[in-house]
């Protein structure tokens, strides 16, 4: 008779323990980005909804924002540090294909031998990681988990770039995720659409760089995000209702009882779409992040769930519909309850 594999069980239920955000000091105006594409205030806020987003300095790296995110998320959480047995970090922007981030923000953290890896999604990242930490808690291989967004997306736009330079910003959000006494993260709603890769992307690989690089020289101009908004607005449009509701259908509740939705903030036409075609009651708050804050894929999710609860639109413990859509495409969502935050 062979050896018996012993099996763990965690948590029966689990939910974000506490939030906390970062965003880079500078604030950025709609007429600073639109000299080099040849736009304006009004073509921008008209297009996208944005007034400003916010520009990391230098020495605001992935790292340093994760990490100021992250300690007041564990300080909203009240939990120990030494509970906290995984660190995941959702990002695009981290620029080495190895090692990952987020071993070294574990470092930054006084987080000794936890498990600590990236999650590339795209801006769906974040609600990806938050899927992935409740699983690992409900199965007993963390006690408590760290989930952080994190972008500095100047370092990969071109700022000429008419498509994306207005978009995209900086930032970052971290969410403690820990047993709980009542469900407070329903089941996650998840997928991805290969079809669409093209849609937001890298615009060459590294060795089509160094190849440039080989015949020109000087004159070889680095990778850089794309995007074809049109192709994205309009598979946001119409294919993420049917996610929404199935997230909202499997948490066992309906868009009534939604006390607030918090979508990724991508385009501020995309998030009234989304709101009109689920026919959110009135009293539902709305995140509109974006407005402040720009696109900042990854963290954008947290920091519009703390936009919300700081300016007294949400509270915690309300009920609210996480979505988020990215590269990939890829998508994913679900229903938590709002958690303290600092």
């Amino acid at each position: 008779m062979s050896a018996r594999i012993a099996s763990i069980s965690g948590a029966e239920h689990t939910a974000m323990l506490g939030l906390g955000v970062y965003r880079p000091e500078r604030i950025v105006t709609n007429d600073e980005v639109a000299g080099p594409i040849d736009s304006s205030d009004e073509w921008i806020r008209t297009r996208s909804g944005i007034r400003t987003r916010r520009f990391a300095s230098p020495e605001e790296t992935i790292i340093s924002m994760s990490a100021a995110a992250a300690r007041a998320a564990i300080d909203a959480a009240e939990v120990d540090p030494a509970t906290i047995d995984c660190v995941i970090v959702a990002t695009s922007t981290w620029l080495l294909l190895t090692p990952a981030a987020a071993p070294q923000i574990a470092t930054e953290l006084g987080l000794r031998n936890v498990a600590a890896f990236d999650v590339s999604a795209g801006c769906a990242g974040f609600c990806h990681a938050v899927a992935l930490a409740s699983d690992l808690v409900k199965g007993g291989t963390a006690r408590n988990a760290l989930v952080i967004g994190v972008e500095k997306l100047t370092t990969t736009v071109n700022p000429k770039d008419r498509g994306t330079a207005f978009l995209f910003a900086d930032g970052a959000g971290a969410v403690v995720i820990g047993p709980s006494d009542e469900a407070g993260i329903g089941p996650t709603v998840w997928g991805s659409d290969g079809t669409q890769h093209r849609a937001i992307r890298q615009d060459k690989d590294w060795m089509e760089f160094f190849a440039e690089i080989e015949e020109r020289g000087l004159d070889a101009v680095r990778p850089y995000l794309a995007m074809e908004g049109t192709a994205v607005f309009r598979w946001a449009a119409h294919s993420l209702e049917k996610v929404c509701r199935d997230a909202i259908e499997v948490a066992g509740l309906t868009p009534a009882d939604l006390d607030a939705m918090v979508p990724h903030q991508a385009n501020g036409r995309i998030i009234e779409i989304m709101a009109r075609v689920l026919k959110l009651p009135e009293d539902c708050a709305l995140a509109n992040d974006i407005e402040e804050a720009g696109n900042t894929s990854a963290a954008s999710i947290p920091l519009a769930m703390e936009a919300m609860m700081r300016r007294g639109d949400a509270k915690p413990g309300g009920t609210a519909l996480l979505i988020a859509f990215g590269a990939g495409l890829s998508y994913a969502a679900q229903v938590v309850q709002l958690p303290n935050w600092k």
